[in-house]
């Protein structure tokens, strides 16, 4: 029987391929320090990637399969200020456990890849802001502009903390406080909005640790 591709060492090829890139620039990956890093052999990289330019242009699918997997698991409710609310939390969930990917993602991307790559992740940002302004929730306007600040906002203070600028406690009170801004700028009721970013700072894993250590 033909040996089967072992899926593990798949994902520490993308790890490590990740990390190289981030920590080094897209000039420090090599497929020599990278086999080295694994503890795999080169033909591991053709067997799973068919060679490094694949592996390069697949770190980055890679990065946008887990933000769309962290996105895909809110559910959303009658509540769509904290369905965004929501996606905004999943989105610095997902920055914060994959730093390496994210960096990759959107802080060093000199590889050639399909420019669709991690469109529907920000179609999924655009039909949460269309749900909130069918409601009701914000006065009329282009989803595609309001999602747009929404996720300027968020990537921003999600590179803050992962270059070490700012601290965890930090970027979640500034999270929820910018969050707060832009709702109220796009014309939520005041109360509407407080209840939404109250509810989903509870309901997000890190935004409920940091409530919990004190951050308020």
């Amino acid at each position: 029987m033909p040996k089967v591709a072992d899926p593990s060492v798949r994902d520490a090829l993308l790890e490590g391929a990740a990390r190289q890139i981030a920590l080094g620039g897209s000039g420090s990956l090599t497929l020599r320090r990278l086999v080295d890093e694994v503890g795999t052999s080169t033909m591991a990289v053709y067997t799973h990637f068919g060679g490094m330019q694949n592996l390069r242009q697949e770190v980055r699918r890679e990065g946008f399969a887990r933000l769309k997997t962290h996105l895909d698991a809110v559910e959303f409710s009658r509540d769509p200020l904290t369905d965004l609310a929501l996606l905004g939390w999943a989105y610095y969930d997902n920055a914060l456990e994959n730093p390496h990917l994210y960096r990759v993602m959107f802080m060093d991307h000199h590889e050639p890849s399909d420019d669709v790559v991690g469109l529907d992740t920000f179609d999924q940002l655009v039909a949460a802001v269309a749900r909130c302004i069918e409601a009701g929730r914000f006065s009329r306007a282009e989803p595609f502009d309001l999602a747009l600040q929404l996720w300027v906002a968020v990537h921003g203070l999600v590179t803050l903390e992962l270059s070490g600028l700012i601290v965890a406690d930090l970027a979640v009170e500034m999270l929820t406080t910018t969050w707060r801004s832009q709702f109220l700028g796009f014309g939520a009721d005041a109360r509407a909005v407080g209840r939404a970013l109250a509810r989903a700072r509870r309901e997000a894993p890190r935004a409920a640790r940091a409530l919990g250590s004190g951050a308020c």
